[in-house]
């Protein structure tokens, strides 16, 4: 059942690479953002993860007997970016102070363009991880031919 194993590891890095596209997706969009819920300007995000220890399906692990049980990433955490917030210098903009500077968000576009890049380039890789496990299930199913 290695090979199902072998799956599953890569859907998951999948389901977490695709979340983290999310939080790099979020970041971009509130990147002039100057006032939330709390009334602070929006805080960047950032993805926090975790090896996957075994499997939740309790019917697969009937089938782990002497497997290594690693089972993959997880999501464990969204944490915020606790930088400090940038300044600008716009007397006209209804969030600016006495003297007329403007936080705003701690979201900088270029570590949003590499964490995108990143997200990208390791979800990429695990299509073709698993897109190889599908060749190798079907040329193994060849064999009785």
């Amino acid at each position: 059942m290695a090979f199902l194993d072998s799956m599953s590891i890569s859907a998951s890095a999948l389901t977490a690479e695709r979340y983290r596209m999310d939080v790099v997706a979020e970041n971009m969009a509130n990147i002039n953002t100057t006032r939330g819920a709390d009334g602070e300007p929006y805080r960047r995000k950032y993805v926090v993860f975790a090896e996957r220890e075994g499997s939740t399906n309790p019917f697969s692990s009937f089938f782990r007997r002497g497997t290594s049980g690693k089972g993959g990433v997880r999501v464990i955490e969204t944490a915020e970016d606790q930088s400090e917030f940038k300044y600008d210098y716009n007397p006209t903009h209804p969030d600016a102070d006495e003297n007329g500077f403007v936080r705003m968000p701690n979201v900088e576009v270029v570590q949003e363009m590499l964490d995108m890049m990143s997200a990208y380039r390791a979800y990429e890789a695990n299509v073709t991880a698993i897109n190889t496990f599908k060749d190798m299930a079907v040329k193994t199913l060849e064999i009785g031919r």
